[in-house]
């Protein structure tokens, strides 16, 4: 397929563009800085720097240790570290003094926003509108300019997920999490159902249930999970969160690798063991230790199945209990979707998107180096992070091994071992015993 020459002779040229910065690009980035001679640019379109700030709830926590930073597992002696970042701010022995590893998500997000104002690579309120490849380069026009990049690394993240029967009623009164602390809510004497029994769905109840957005009537907390359940992240099953092991996943045939990302759900998609304890022991003090002025229904086993909104202007949310196998109805006058976030194809994209080699379910095809499988040279490369699951795991959507994931990329760019990213294998034969089968 043919497209049209763009006259870029002037136009400044990157070694690697990435686009978009959330951590998983900031990791590349951070990493990148280290080695002068990889000309690079990290463009976002947000003015500064800011991590799903719509759910930035109180009390929030990470989910895994602080030392899974953005560069610290292939490069700790990175200025961009957590650990260079607590010394900077004058906060590394009250830190020592805590005694934790998981930390809140706010000091999480003032460490990113550290790093994203002081390196030099990246660049914000700077919009990414189109990419064409043109003269063997790619050509990204943006809102005030238009760049030559050799090679691209795709981070703009993913999409929140409504499911198809709430897309209609979006509004006011329906509305992803992903907008709670970036909008004006008024929960006061309204009957909320929370939909989602993943960490967000659990922080929304509480947060609800406390009266964070005005004291609410009632709060109901529906989950298709059959019951509210913990993250697991016993040391064992944090093995499915190393490189050896993402090694011997990527060697599976695709049709095992679906079936085994959903067994390991709770890996990466559970309620914090604290965090569950914490709005256990608030129930029981609700329950009978004082008279509890919110009603509240914790639902779980239910799955959305349908939504309308009846004459009165309140929402009829049907659900199907799998434990009786009955259909069940529940009245709301707010509905917060607590239902994730989903891969969609960058808008951006479309030009070359005849180039791209998707698989039947327009997912990126990606090597082991996380270089998308595409019909353009092979010395020009496209990159992406977070786009993964179906390939590389379930460690693909997480932090635990951001660094080393940009590690990768950043030997397969420069064509040598740029950083060491070869490690003992795992305490698990995860294959056959003693490299033998029977």
């Amino acid at each position: 397929m043919k497209f049209a020459k763009i006259n870029t002779a002037d136009t400044e040229t990157l070694d690697l563009a990435g686009l978009g910065v959330g951590p998983f690009n900031m990791s590349l980035a951070a990493l990148l800085d280290s080695q002068p001679d990889v000309a690079t640019r990290f463009f976002e379109k947000q003015t500064a720097f800011g991590w799903h700030p719509g759910l930035m709830l109180p009390g929030a926590h990470m989910q895994t240790s602080c030392l899974k930073d953005l560069v610290t597992a292939v490069q700790p002696t990175s200025p961009w570290s957590f650990l260079s970042f607590l010394v900077n701010q004058g906060r590394f022995y009250s830190f020592l003094s805590t005694e934790k590893m998981v930390i809140s998500r706010t000091e999480f997000v003032e460490y990113l926003r550290w790093v994203s104002d002081n390196l030099d690579s990246v660049q914000f309120d700077t919009e990414i509108r189109e990419v064409n490849f043109s003269d063997n380069h790619f050509v990204l026009k943006t809102n005030d300019r238009v760049y030559k990049a050799r090679n691209l690394c795709l981070g703009t993240g993913k999409m929140p997920y409504v499911p198809e029967c709430a897309t209609p009623f979006l509004g006011v009164h329906c509305f992803h999490a992903s907008s709670l602390m970036t909008s004006e809510i008024n929960l006061a004497g309204k009957k909320v159902s929370v939909i989602g029994g993943g960490q967000t769905g659990a922080e929304v109840f509480l947060n609800s249930l406390r009266g964070q957005w005005g004291k609410a009537a009632q709060v109901q907390w529906v989950s298709r999970r059959a019951s509210f359940e913990p993250l697991d992240d016993s040391p064992f099953t944090n093995e499915y969160f190393t490189p050896d092991y993402v090694n011997q996943f990527l060697n599976l045939p695709d049709h095992k690798k679906e079936t085994i990302v959903s067994y390991q759900k709770l890996a990466s998609d559970g309620i914090t063991p604290d965090y569950l304890l914490e709005l256990y022991r608030e129930l029981y003090d609700r329950t009978y230790l004082h008279q509890d002025e919110v009603d509240w229904q914790l639902l779980p086993d239910r799955t959305l199945t349908d939504m309308s909104c009846n004459e009165s202007g309140h929402y009829e949310l049907r659900l199907n209990n799998a434990l009786s196998s009955n259909g069940e109805r529940v009245i709301a006058d707010v509905v917060i979707l607590c239902t994730g976030f989903q891969n969609n194809l960058p808008q951006y994209l479309e030009p070359i998107r005849p180039l791209l080699n998707l698989d039947s379910l327009d997912r990126f095809q990606l090597s082991s180096s996380f270089k998308v499988k595409w019909n353009g040279p092979d010395d020009r490369r496209i990159y992406a992070v977070n786009a993964g699951l179906h390939s590389h795991g379930i460690a693909e959507p997480q932090l635990s091994l951001a660094a080393w994931r940009s590690a990768t990329i950043i030997n397969d760019l420069t064509g040598k071992e740029t950083f060491r990213i070869n490690r003992p294998a795992s305490l698990i034969n995860w294959q056959e015993p003693m490299g033998v089968a029977i």
